[in-house]
């Protein structure tokens, strides 16, 4: 189970969390989770076969020196911990993709992961004035503080019923 990491995190809990509840510049930090050779060995060889992800000889001697996580599983625990903590029960629409998505240091067996979420940008829909639209930047961070995983995401989210968004929070 993972949890907030410090004294800031939204008012609002998760199942009652709407647009305006996301201010920009506001960073949160929820984990922590614990990577294992088994589940990298496991997703790589349902989804991305190379022999870095699937094979510990072969990886031992390749560039990494060892068993590396597949760039997309990196991803899956990053989106996990956004789900868990982050993104709105209530109000999560959809998420039109994410920017910028760099793989910065390789994810290895023994890691222990963590996920920065800031919030960079909103604004409110012209178009549809009961949603908006939220700029996360998304880092998931290792022991190290290490980067294996860095984007930008974009998530439309509903406009809490009955009420307009705040001003100055578009």
């Amino acid at each position: 189970m993972t949890r907030s990491l410090g004294p800031t995190d939204f008012a609002a809990p998760i199942h009652d969390r709407w647009f305006a509840d996301y201010v920009t510049g506001a960073q949160y930090e929820y984990g922590h989770l614990d990577v294992d050779e088994e589940e990298i060995l496991r997703f790589a060889k349902e989804f991305d076969p190379q022999p870095i992800h699937t094979d510990p000889g072969f990886a031992l001697h390749g560039p990494f020196g060892g068993i590396i996580a597949s760039g997309w599983h990196t991803a899956g625990l990053a989106m996990r911990l956004l789900a868990d903590h982050y993104l709105s029960r209530a109000a999560s629409l959809a998420s039109p993709g994410v920017d910028e998505l760099r793989w910065q240091v390789p994810l290895r067996p023994g890691d222990r992961v963590h996920l920065r979420a800031t919030v960079l940008d909103t604004r409110l829909s012209r178009s549809k004035p009961d949603r908006g639209m939220v700029v996360t930047q998304v880092e998931l961070l290792n022991q190290d503080g290490g980067v294996p995983i860095a984007f930008r995401a974009m998530n439309l989210l509903a406009v809490r019923p009955g009420r307009r968004s705040p001003a100055g929070s578009a």
